[in-house]
This record gives structure tokens, sequence and C-alpha cells, in this order.
């Protein structure tokens, strides 16, 4: 048993992705303690445990830092844990699913058809409202005084502009990137990833389906 002396340090991510029903603190929190015996112990102590994964909605669910102190003090009262992450978490139960490489490419190649055809799309669009056709044509006679071939140094120094400014701005060539600074696409999706993650949490909490401290179950998983 953990003397009163002993403090465990416990850490959480925001989102944790498991592979077995049967989940345990080793399987979602990182922990420290200065007892090794301590560490070993709490990381074998279950958490819960989903129930019918095939069914919708029920191989996901939000627990509290606090049902995992619970548990770790119906094992060691007189501990003193510490908690240096999240307050809440969410639990993703994940069946590992190997798709073929040969899907994966065809998955590849049509986001990035996708993507091109939309960018390219958005450009044209945007060239055509704003005339820049007839904005060269116009600058190109006012510099030379001849009319414009409909190709000249003005569209190729712009297409080549474009280019630089959309790998300036998005930092990022293949895998290769230019600084260390993550990219305008990889910051949205953090955003976007840390509001979806925040709605999570919050809906479970209203419907009183969170995990939490003097609850046993809850609807797709448990304890027992």
């Amino acid at each position: 048993m953990a003397s009163g002396s002993d403090t465990i340090y416990i850490k959480a991510d925001r989102n944790i992705e498991v592979t077995k029903p049967e989940v345990t603190l080793g399987d979602v929190l990182k922990i420290e303690c200065a007892n090794p015996t301590v560490t070993s112990r709490v990381r074998t102590l279950k958490l819960l445990k989903f129930h019918d994964t095939d069914k919708k909605n029920q191989n996901r669910t939000s627990v509290s830092i606090l049902k995992a102190i619970e548990c770790i003090h119906e094992v060691y009262p007189n501990s003193d844990v510490q908690n240096m992450g999240e307050t809440d978490f969410i639990i993703t139960l994940e069946e590992q699913k190997t798709g073929g490489q040969f899907l994966h490419w065809i998955k590849t190649v049509f986001v990035v058809v996708i993507t091109f055809c939309g960018a390219a799309f958005s450009m044209m669009a945007f060239n055509n409202d704003v005339d820049v056709t007839k904005m060269f044509g116009q600058v190109y006679e006012s510099l030379t005084g001849a009319k414009s071939p409909g190709f000249t140094i003005l569209e190729l120094t712009y297409s080549i502009g474009v280019i630089i400014g959309i790998l300036t701005f998005f930092n990022h060539f293949g895998k290769k990137k230019f600084t260390v600074d993550p990219t305008p696409m990889e910051v949205e999706m953090r955003l976007y990833e840390n509001d979806i993650q925040t709605t999570l949490i919050e809906d479970f909490s209203r419907k009183g389906k969170e995990l939490d401290v003097g609850s046993t179950s809850r609807s797709g998983h448990s304890r027992t």
C-alpha cells in the first residue's frame, strides 16, 4: 500500500484512442510516481468497459479526471494525486481496420483531384470577376503602345507569383517545410479538432453521460 507521502502525477490528453473495450488508467493516462510499485498498480486499474460497440455512438465517451482520481483513491486512499493534464477528456474505441494499399492510393488521388479542381475554379472565378485579362491588356498597351497579344510577360510573372505566393503562405511543398512553423492548414486543423473536442465534452456533460465521480455506469460503457 502507498503511504501518506506518496504523490502520484497523472496527465491526460484531450482526445485518446483505445483499441480494446476494457480501458485501464494506463491506457489513457501518463502516470508517474516515485514508488514504481504504485505506478505499475495504478496503470492496471480499470476505468471503464465499452459495451455494444457495434451500435452508433457507443464507441466514444467523455470522462472527468475526477473519475480517474476516484479509481486511484479506491486502492490508495492516502495518496496525493496531482493532475498535470486535462480535466475532461474523450475516449474513443477504434476498431483496427487496415484497408488495402490500392484503396489508400485511390482515396489520395481523389482528394488531390478534387482539391486541384476546386482551387483552379476559385482562381479562375476570381480572375474573371476582377477581369485580370482586361487589366493586363490595358497595362501592356499603356507601357508599350501596342495591343496585347493575350499572353505577355505580365501573365507569365503573374502565374509565377501566384505559385510563389501559395508556397510561401502554406509553408509546405511535398514533404518539405520551408520553416519550422506549423502551416496555416495545420493551424486550422488543430483549431477545428479543439472545437470538435470541446463540443463533444460539453454535449456529454449536458446530457449527463460523462463518466464522473459517483457514477458506476453510463449508456454503452460501465466499470463492471
